[in-house]
Formats: structure tokens, C-alpha cells, sequence
């Protein structure tokens, strides 16, 4: 019989009962020591038997028990059937991300907000968050048909962002609200635009994305005052998402 945290881990696979219980699982050492870091809840936490061999793994061990973390030891098997990766590292983590509410984001100088459109793919999900964190950004909102922020595999790529950038969903009147409030230069990424060099650098800076397949929706793209693009070599056809995100968020906090 699996245990009541092994129970809680298969049933926390879909995305109902992540939303209606508010839990999360993070898997991996890094992704576990970011969590602990960053002073999120834990319900509890799995680990294979063999887990702790490594002195890495051995501290994990001791900082989870520091934190009053519950620890079951389970069979590696069945670890490994309750993994979202082809080769767990051992440890899976049952935990309550950050809450975050739209209108608790702000946009201020050199902390622009990012904004996602329709971005499915959770792994370009959680790397446009990485990569928003890093850069300094104050926060993302995510409009309908972004991949759930609690999605493994968006919490993977995030790698400890999740937990660190605030971030929530917003319904397109929220985000027109939130926008007339703050008031900020609002952008959209878009492969016919003005050339990112030739724009000024925004003091408060709100910067849209789409998914790559799809773009930006047209009632999004009317609250933006400016298109712009990155200018490509001859031949490319785009950039990944997650990358042109990055380029035009470091971009526009430098002068040109």
C-alpha cells in the first residue's frame, strides 16, 4: 500500500488537484534545496532508500529534518513511477508554492513585469521565469493558455524561480486593469516590429510575449503602445521565446 504522501504525490500529476489543494511537487536535489532556500512550506518529503549516499544528498537529508520536513524512505521503483523525469534523482518534495494575486504585481524602475500570452510549453514557461527572475523583473503575469504555474515541468525549468519571482494569473480585463493602474511603457515581442536598438530605454516597462506558434493575441496586442523586434541574421526564422524575452529585458534596462 503507498503511503499517504506517495497517495498525495500521484494524485498531485493533475492539474485539478494541484489547483484545489494548492500543493506542488518539486523533484531533484537542486530543485529541493532552492525550495528550503527560499522558505516554502513543506508538506513532506520522499526520498529512495539508497537517498543520502552523496554528502550532498546526506545534507539535503539533514536541512530537510532542520526544517521539521517529514521524511518517508519508499522503494526506488516506486519513486521512480511517481517521477515526472525519465532518471529521478531520489528525492520528490510535496510543497505549497507562493500565492501570488495580479494586483499585488508592480512594475517599477529596472524591475519590469513580463507578461505571457498563451505560452503552452511548460518548459518555456518556467525558463521565461528563470530568465525574468535573473534579470531583475518584478513580476509575470500569465493570461489564459499559460501553462500552469504549478506544472512539474514549468517548476523544473524554473529552476527555483517559481518560488522566488512573484507571479500570477490575470484574465485579460485584470490585465487592462492592471495596466491602466500602474501605468507602464508596454511592449510586445513580435517578429515584425520597431528594431529593439532603436527604442528608448523604458523607465517602467511591461513586455509581452506569445506563444511561438500562435503570438500574441489581438486584444492583448492593443494595450501595447510598441512592437518590437529583435533584428536576425538572414535566414533565421525566430527566436525561442524564452531567449527573445531575455535579449529585449537585458536590452531595455541599458542605455544604447
Amino acid at each position: 500500500m503507498p503511503s499517504n504522501l506517495a497517495s498525495l504525490v500521484q494524485n498531485l500529476q493533475q492539474r485539478k488537484a494541484r489547483k484545489r489543494q494548492h500543493l506542488a511537487v518539486a523533484e531533484g536535489v537542486r530543485l529541493v534545496e532552492e525550495a528550503l532556500a527560499a522558505g516554502v512550506p513543506f508538506r513532506g518529503a520522499l526520498v529512495s532508500r539508497d537517498f543520502g549516499d552523496t554528502p550532498r544528498a546526506a545534507k539535503l537529508l539533514r536541512d530537510l529534518a532542520a526544517h521539521a520536513v517529514p521524511i518517508e524512505d519508499i522503494a526506488e521503483r516506486t519513486l521512480t513511477q511517481l517521477a515526472d523525469t525519465d532518471t529521478p534523482q531520489g528525492v520528490l518534495a510535496v510543497l505549497e508554492p507562493p500565492a501570488w494575486s495580479w494586483d499585488a504585481i508592480h512594475v517599477a524602475p529596472a524591475a519590469p513585469v513580463l507578461v505571457l500570452d498563451g505560452v503552452q510549453d511548460p518548459g518555456n514557461v518556467g525558463t521565461l521565469l528563470r530568465t525574468a527572475f535573473a534579470l531583475g523583473a518584478g513580476g509575470a503575469l500569465m493570461l489564459p493558455g499559460t501553462a500552469d504555474l504549478t506544472n512539474p515541468k514549468v517548476i523544473r525549468s524554473g529552476m527555483g524561480a517559481t518560488f522566488r519571482l512573484p507571479s500570477a494569473p490575470v484574465s485579460p480585463d485584470e490585465f487592462r486593469a492592471w495596466v491602466e493602474r500602474e501605468g507602464p511603457v508596454v511592449w510586445a515581442a513580435a517578429l515584425e516590429g520597431t528594431p529593439l536598438v532603436r527604442l528608448p530605454h523604458p523607465e517602467r516597462l511591461a513586455l509581452i510575449v506569445g506563444s511561438e506558434g500562435a503570438g500574441i493575441r489581438s486584444s492583448t496586442m492593443s494595450l501595447a503602445g510598441t512592437r518590437v523586434a529583435i533584428p536576425l541574421t538572414r535566414g533565421a526564422e525566430s527566436l525561442n521565446v524564452a531567449v527573445a524575452a531575455g535579449i529585449i529585458l537585458h536590452q531595455a534596462q541599458h542605455d544604447h
